[in-house]
Order: structure tokens, then C-alpha cells, then sequence
């Protein structure tokens, strides 16, 4: 296996417990550095932007099937799944089964705000490693600025399980690139066989410049790589006892309030780009359902593969059909076709 040659992140653990009220302010600040950083990415001459490069011979994508009760269906066969691109039904050049081993990414946001909002949240996520099957081969990388890879991958769930526990955090406030982060993780397990999953744990704040957003999102439909995401700020959502706030205070709530729900839908997009489920999780007991169905999902993925039916450069939507018009069926939703350029 190959090494992740990201550059290190220096970690630093945070010395004091902060109060409630610390939290706040800490974190109207750690939302002011990412506005600001997005207002001077606006301001400044344009960035270069990654180049999606799409060689595409086969579309690999990944499925999950339940039935009306949200159990999830093994010992399906080739022959009990139907691909369509664009419509048109395609031929399964390749498929694997739920049996075939998994390979994970814990993708692991490592900036100020996990401190702040609760980085007991991934150091719990035992219930997740100890429901992945056995076989299923587990990495862990922490990103802020830059993604840093932390363990690569291992089968070993008690070594991964340990790695967890020891993770610290910048105190500081960096940089939260999620989307060049994405990109390079995507760029790193392109290569790499069998079925893939990122299980991203975030806020979701990103201060990526804004015209790397394209670029993931063409990266994330080209992909066969599946994105899992768990939202860290659910301890910041907890309802707050009434009170008679200033004129600062709601200004100070809003602009908080409004940094989240653009946090939510850079999540929501990621996932839905990649035909994944993304995950608010409110309290430790969610946090637990929430870890345990996406264990389940890794384990029940089964992967099919079809010929891109036209190099014509565009997107292409896909759907997929089981035997049983009951069942229903999770996938990625589109691809990035090659253009004739690369064919």
C-alpha cells in the first residue's frame, strides 16, 4: 500500500474546558475567520482550480438495498440488478458482492470547532469500528488546512480504535478546506480495488476557495467512492433556555445560525453527489444510531459496473433496479462521462 503523502498537521490539545458562554464567542469568531476568509477569496484574483481529468472504461457504483422495513438485503446475484444510463439499460460488466471486504476513510475534521463542539463525538466512535466487518480495512486522516493521513489502511479495528482515542485537536483557528481536502482523498483512493467509502465526520464549514466547489462536485460524480457524512455541531443546536436577549446577541445568534445551515448544505451536497446519507446526529444516543446504520451500509454495499454508453463529456444520470419493485435501492445518482478527447 502506498503511502498518503499529505502534509503533516501539528496538533495541539486544548489545556482548559470551555464554559458555554466561551464556546459562543469562540465560536462567532471561528465563523468570522471562514467569512472572512471567503470574502478575500471573492476580492482576490482568480485561484487555479483543479483540473478534473476523467478516464473513464467502466462506471463503478455502489448499492445498497432494504426492504418496506429498512432491513438490508443480502445474497442478491448479478442477474437481480438492472443499470440504466440515461435510461437505457446497460450490460454488468463486473459486480461484487456484500461478502467482498470494504476498505473505509475516516475523514476527520480537525480545526477549532471539533474542540469546541464536541470532539468526544469521534473519540465514541467505537461503535462504528467494532460493527464493520472483519475484513473491512479502515484509515484515518485528520484535515484543516491540509488533509494529514494519521493511520493507514488496517484491518486491525483495535489499532484504528486507538488512534481515535488519541486525537487532538488545533486550538487555534485554521483553515477548514474540506473541498481541496475531498479532492486529494478522492485523487489518493482512485487507484485503489474493491469497494470504497469515505465516512466523513464535520461540521461542514469549508474556506476552500468558492470555485474549487465545480471542480469536487464534477471530482464526486466521477467517482466510485462513496461519502458517508456525520455533522460534529449537534451540541451546538441543543435549544437554549428563553431569555431576554441584546440587540448583539441576535445578531451574534443569526449570523451562527446562518454559518450552520450553509454547513448543512455543503454536507448534504457532498453526499448527494456521491449517492451517500448524511447524518445529524443531536445528542450521544443519535450519535450511536447514526454510527451503527452506516456500519450497516458499508457492510451491505454490493458494487456493479457498466461501459459508459457516449464519451460525450457530460453528465449522465444513473438508476439502478433490483428484482423486487418493493425493495429500495441507494446509488449515486449521476456520472461525469469522458469526453471523445479521452476516450
Amino acid at each position: 500500500m502506498r503511502c498518503l503523502s499529505f502534509i503533516p498537521v501539528s496538533l495541539i490539545a486544548p489545556e482548559a474546558v470551555l464554559t458555554k458562554h466561551m464556546r459562543i464567542f469562540f465560536l462567532v469568531i471561528a465563523l468570522s475567520h471562514i467569512s472572512s476568509a471567503y470574502s478575500k477569496e471573492q476580492q482576490s484574483p482568480a485561484q487555479s482550480v483543479p483540473t478534473v481529468r476523467v478516464d473513464v472504461s467502466r462506471v463503478e457504483v455502489g448499492v445498497t438495498v432494504t426492504d418496506s422495513h429498512g432491513h438490508f438485503i443480502g445474497g442478491l446475484q448479478r442477474r437481480d440488478f438492472h443499470v440504466f444510463d440515461n435510461g437505457v439499460e446497460q450490460p454488468i460488466t463486473d459486480f461484487l458482492s456484500i461478502d467482498e471486504p470494504a476498505q473505509v476513510v475516516l475523514l476527520v475534521e480537525g480545526g477549532p470547532a471539533v474542540s469546541l463542539l464536541g470532539a468526544n463525538h469521534i473519540r465514541a466512535a467505537d461503535s462504528l469500528l467494532t460493527s464493520f466487518a472483519a475484513d473491512a480495512r479502515v484509515a484515518i486522516v485528520l484535515y484543516s488546512n491540509t488533509p494529514s493521513l494519521l493511520l493507514d489502511f488496517t484491518p486491525d479495528k483495535n489499532v484504528a480504535r486507538q488512534e481515535l482515542s488519541h486525537l487532538n485537536f488545533k486550538l487555534g483557528f485554521s483553515d477548514l478546506n474540506l473541498s481541496s481536502s475531498l479532492f486529494a482523498i478522492l485523487d489518493w483512493l482512485a487507484p485503489l480495488p474493491q469497494k470504497k467509502t469515505i465516512v466523513l465526520l464535520s461540521t461542514g464549514f469549508d474556506t476552500s476557495p468558492p470555485e474549487y466547489w465545480p471542480a469536487i462536485q464534477q471530482k464526486l460524480q466521477a467517482s466510485d467512492i462513496r461519502v458517508l457524512s456525520v455533522s460534529l455541531s449537534g451540541d451546538f443546536r441543543r435549544p437554549q433556555k428563553r431569555k431576554k436577549l441584546s440587540p448583539q446577541d441576535r445578531e451574534d445568534r443569526s449570523f451562527v445560525k446562518e454559518g450552520f445551515a450553509f454547513a448543512d448544505r455543503q454536507l448534504k451536497a457532498v453526499s448527494a453527489a456521491t449517492g451517500g446519507r448524511v447524518y445529524f446526529p443531536r445528542n450521544p444516543k443519535e450519535f450511536d444510531r447514526a454510527y451503527a446504520e452506516i456500519a450497516q451500509l458499508v457492510r451491505h454495499q454490493y458494487s456493479l459496473a457498466f461501459v459508459p454508453s457516449s464519451p460525450d463529456g457530460q453528465i449522465h444520470s444513473i438508476t439502478v433496479k433490483v428484482k423486487h419493485s418493493w425493495y429500495h435501492v441507494d446509488h449515486r445518482q449521476a456520472y461525469l462521462a469522458p469526453s471523445r478527447d479521452h476516450h
